[in-house]
Order: structure tokens, then sequence, then C-alpha cells
């Protein structure tokens, strides 16, 4: 795992372009503590950096900047090739490597194929930005699902890129003008969809995309339109077109064989691998994976709460007595949520309020004292419909016909008693129920349904919210719900919040469920094979049955989460109460006034966590 970064800029010096380049470097040398390095083209000013953790080849043959044999090419790469060993059998015995790297190989891809075809022939996670000394061009590519992240744009002339905005922010040609627009997206949805971020000209590449930056883009300060290779929305209609027409079991046999290579091929590495285990479904899975596939023990890490309603570590115990993992754990306490909140800016460097981000930091750290490696189990909830919500949208989208009634009149008729708390409660709900049934496609049902917002305005003067990137309705609500969330929240919540926290502890983390054959074969199966009666990700589960007994795995799901909104009103109160008072009253972009009331309403016992961790996320990057 790595972080790259680099720009190009015709008007420049080489003086002047080291030292710009070095201090870019120097932000995210938490992503590559064990080298640095960097290349420069004088001619046409492109300079290209990065920072290595290094997995594979520890050698000085995996140095990066990495020249193909060639010579026509040079890349920065950020991640990890799967079957690269395979990549190099296909490619032919006549080459000769210079060591075993998967970014050697990607690069004799390159010149053999070109992009495309290596980018479809690729199975793995990654960034990278290529240099072609032929074509002087430059080409950015990410991975189809979005695990690494890849951000880039004109600044003043400059074109930009990196792994992180903080690369980005340091070179002296960008501008930190905050786009309000994302802003009000992101308190719809904790989270700031692709292609924007918090700041106007700055751009993420969306997944399964690559774009190259051409001398006529230079020269017009323009950018290319990225070109997709790999889309989620095309695979789902595939899928639904081409079903598996297997019986259960064999749908079962066939998924068990998916993510046991899967697993296998991302166990792979030339330093300590472990696994994160927090004992439900998913991680479960690929814990149970590691161990068939190995002959040594392998080392599992789990956090606790001090709360036993959301405390999972007793779970992930038993799954780790079960399996004979070397098993390790640490229990949340709120001095180290106190301890972290002050450095979540500068680890998630724009608004993001996933809440689950502080106990992923947290066990990240925890690994990262014994490997340098850890697999995750994310991505089971997404493809193979985990999450208790699309039930809940299946029954909503059968009886939407009820949003015809006169629900108006009957809530005008029971405001009176709002003052009541349960009342109000209720009331809450019952609008939210209406509000569902009154949207227009089942896409727009899901996305509704987790605004924080979703009965009134943000608390911000513009409202108007970014663009959001397109998919299909499919013919099943749940499954268009899992699409939109495996296209949106998937990678720029979930993927987000593991990358950053991981990468922050210098970790490297995988994701084996996350592998593209795996995703496309979940397309192809009939819905009832992953949701049925309530139940969610029924094929996955038998896949573990198979390696963990079904009364220690098969309870309800608890997600990831701490009690902060007790912390909010107790142990954090005073810093909360510190960034609201940073507010003017006369602010141009924040209304105090709507925030002021959501804590107050808060500190009396309803439920504002969402939003407010959202309105102090935000304020954390812009100036009030």
């Amino acid at each position: 795992m790595c972080g790259i970064t680099g720009f190009v800029d015709k008007d420049f010096s080489r003086e002047q372009t080291q030292s710009r380049l070095a201090n870019m470097l120097s932000r995210i040398v938490h992503r590559g503590p064990d080298e640095v390095g960097m290349w420069f083209d004088d001619h046409y000013g492109a300079a290209l950096g990065h920072r290595r953790l290094a997995i594979l080849d520890l050698s000085p043959a995996g140095h990066q900047p990495m020249a193909s044999a060639c010579g026509r090419y040079l890349i920065v790469f950020n991640g990890e090739i799967y079957n690269h060993l395979d990549l190099r059998r296909v490619l032919g015995s006549e080459i000769i490597w210079r060591g075993h790297s998967d970014t050697e190989t990607l690069l004799s891809c390159f010149t053999a194929w070109g992009v495309e075809k290596t980018l479809q022939a690729s199975v793995g996670m990654f960034a990278f930005a290529l240099w072609d000394k032929r074509e002087k061009s430059l080409t950015l590519a990410r991975d189809r699902i979005g695990e690494k992240p890849l951000y880039y744009g004109w600044q003043n002339g400059v074109f930009l890129f990196g792994s992180e905005l903080k690369s980005v922010c340091a070179h002296p040609a960008f501008e930190r003008k905050t786009d309000w627009n994302a802003a009000s997206t992101f308190l719809r949805m904790n989270y700031i969809p692709a292609p924007s971020t918090i700041y106007q000209g700055i751009h993420k590449l969306v997944p399964g995309t690559h774009l190259c930056l051409t001398q006529t883009h230079v020269q017009k300060r323009a950018l290319p339109n990225p070109k997709v290779y790999w889309s989620l929305g095309d695979v789902a209609i595939n899928g639904l077109e081409n079903p598996f027409t297997g019986s259960f079991e064999e749908a079962v046999d066939e998924l068990e064989a998916l993510v046991s290579r899967s697993v296998q091929f991302q166990s792979v590495a030339d330093v300590p691998v472990g696994a994160f285990l927090s004992g439900g479904i998913d991680s479960s899975i690929v814990a149970a994976m590691m161990e068939s596939a190995t002959t040594s023990k392998v080392t599992t890490f789990s956090i606790g709460m001090p709360d036993a309603r959301m405390d999972e570590s007793k779970h992930a115990a038993a799954v780790a007595r079960h399996l004979g993992t070397d098993h390790v754990e640490h229990i949340i306490q709120p001095r180290d949520a106190l301890d972290l909140i002050p450095r979540l800016s500068e680890i998630w460097d724009e608004p993001f309020a996933d809440s689950s981000q502080i106990p992923t930091y947290l066990v990240s750290q925890l690994a990262r004292q014994k490997v340098t490696v850890a697999l995750s189990g994310d991505g089971g909830d997404e493809f193979f419909l985990g999450y208790p919500q699309y039930e809940l949208y299946q029954k909503l989208w059968r009886s939407r016909k009820l949003g015809k009634l006169p629900w108006g009149a009957v809530f005008a008729a029971l405001s009176p008693f709002s003052d009541n708390r349960h009342v109000d409660s209720v009331l809450r709900r019952a609008k939210s129920v209406v509000g569902a049934w009154q949207q227009p496609d089942s896409q727009a049902l899901s996305r509704y349904w987790m605004d924080p917002y979703r009965q009134g305005p943000v608390p911000l003067a513009q409202q108007h919210g970014a663009g959001l990137l397109k998919f299909p309705i499919l013919t099943n609500p749940a499954t268009t719900a899992g699409l939109w969330d495996a296209g949106t929240y998937l990678p720029d919540d979930i993927l987000v919040k593991v990358d950053r926290a991981s990468m922050a502890n210098s970790l490297e983390t995988r994701a084996p469920l996350l592998d593209h054959r795996i995703l496309e074969f979940s397309y192809r199966l009939p819905i009832e094979y992953k949701l049925q009666r309530g139940v969610g990700k029924k094929v996955l589960r038998e896949v573990l049955y198979r390696h963990v007994p079904k009364e220690i795995v098969d309870r309800p799901k608890m997600g990831f989460s701490i009690p902060l909104a007790s912390w909010l009103r107790n142990d954090l109160r005073e810093w909360v109460e510190n960034q609201i008072d940073r507010i003017p009253k006369d602010s141009e972009q924040f209304n105090k006034p709507q925030i002021n009331q959501l804590w107050r309403e808060h500190l009396a016992g309803k439920e504002h966590t969402g939003q407010l961790w959202g309105v102090l996320s935000l304020l954390g990057f812009v100036h009030p």
C-alpha cells in the first residue's frame, strides 16, 4: 500500500518543482513510511511522487516511481494486483523480470496490451498515475469498486492529483474554496459522493474509470472525461439477464469457491497478515477461509464497547475460539474518542460523519501492532442484501398506495400532542413512512430513508446539493437499493472510512468479498438466495455455517457503532458546545438557530446524533 501524488505544471523551475512535490509527499507519510520517490519531466512539467509501504518485493526492485523496461512509461501505484503472477504467465517467459512486484507486472502489461486491456485483466484494488513519455500524457485510473482513493483537478493552471486531499492542498496553486453544494449533499448523506469533493475544482475519480490528460488538455487547462472500463450498473443488469439457474446448494458451493480463492489471493504478502473480526457474518467468513488456507495461526483483531447493547466483542471471541485464531481485542472507552476527535479532520481530509470511523481507527491501530496487512469483511451487506432496511424497502414500496390518503390533515390534527416525547417520536416515524411512499422510484426511496434531514432542510444557507451518479432501477426494490449503496455508500463511506483509518496507522487493508467476480456472481443470484423472510445474506450465511456453527454467528446485525449519542450529551458535551460557539450569530453559511435547536433537543433526549455529527464534521473543514 502506498500514497501517490503529483502535478503537471509547464511554468516551473526544477528546484521549485522538487520542493513542492516533496512538500506534497510529506503530507502523506503515513501512507508509505518505508520509502519516498520522485520523478520529473522537465520539458513537459510532469512530477510524480510516491510514498511506499512495502508489502510485496521489499527489495530496491520495488522502488517507485518505476519505469517500464522499454522506457516509455513511468508509474506511481497504490494498491495490490492480486492476480499479477497469472498476468506474468500470460505475458510469456521471454520477459526478464527485475523483481517480483505487481507494479512491474502492470508496466509490462501496459507495454504489451495498453491501459484499457490491462485494467480489464487486472484483479485488485488500486489507484495509479501513469506518465507516457511518447504521448506526453498522464493517465489516472481507479479500481472497479473504489477501494483506493484518487483526487484530481485544475487549480490556477496546475493539474494536481493525489491519494488524499491533504497532499493536493499542499501545493501552492491550490485554493481552499468550499463547494457549498457538496456540503449540502454531505449533510444529507454524511459523506460526499464521487465525483464531488468539499473543494471547488477538485474531483474524486469515479470507481471503474480512467482518464487521460493529453497535451491538448494541458494547453486548454481542460479536464478530460473519465472513461468507464467496468460498470457496476451494467454488471447488475447483465446478472439479471443471465441468472444463475442452479440450486441453492450449488450457489453455496460456487460462492464458497469464489470467496476461498479470493482470500487465498489476498493473503499473499511479504509481511505479516491478519484479519479484522467483529463476529458478524462477513468478517467471520474471511477469518474462516484464512484459517482453512494456512497451516500457521491467523491473528484476528476486534474492538469492544463498554455498552453491552453495542458490544460484539464476545461474539468475535467465540468465533476466534472456534477457529483457533490468535485473537486480540480492545474495549473502547470515552477517553479513546476524546483523544481521537481532535485528529479526525486531519485523518479524514474532507467532511466525514460515519461515527464508526472511531472504532475503525482504533482497531486499525490495534492491528498495526502485530501485522502490516489486515483482511476485512466489507462488501457482503451491499451485494448480498444484509442491511435490515432492504426488507423494509420491499414493504414500503408494496404499500405505497397508502401514501395517497390525507396524511396532511392527520398530522395537523395530531400536532398539538407533539410536546409529548413519545407522541413526537411516533409522529416523526409516521411522517418518514409517508415521505417514503411519495418517492418516485425505489432508488429515491432508499436515498430518502437514509437522509437524516428527510423531514426538513439542512442547516445551511445553500440547499441545492451536488449531482449524484445514476444507477439503473432494477425490478426489485431491495436489489435496487443494494445497487445504490454499492455504488455510493460503499466506496464513498465504508471504503473511505477503512482506507483513511488504516492508512493513518500505516496498515494495509484488503477486502476479499469485493473481488469483482464475487460481485458479478451476486447479481446473477435469485433474490430469495440473498434475502428471504427478512433475513439477508442467506447464501453467505450458508457458506459460513460450513465452517462455524450457526449458533455462534446467527444473531441480529449490530453494526460497528459506538454510544455516540450518550457521549455527545456527557463526555463530549464541552467539545460540542465549543464547536457550535465558533459559528457566528450572523453566519452566511450556517443556520445557527437551527443547529442550536438540534443541540437543545438532543440534550433533552431526542435523537439527533446523525445531524449533529455531520455539522461537527463539516465545521472541521470550513470557516463559519
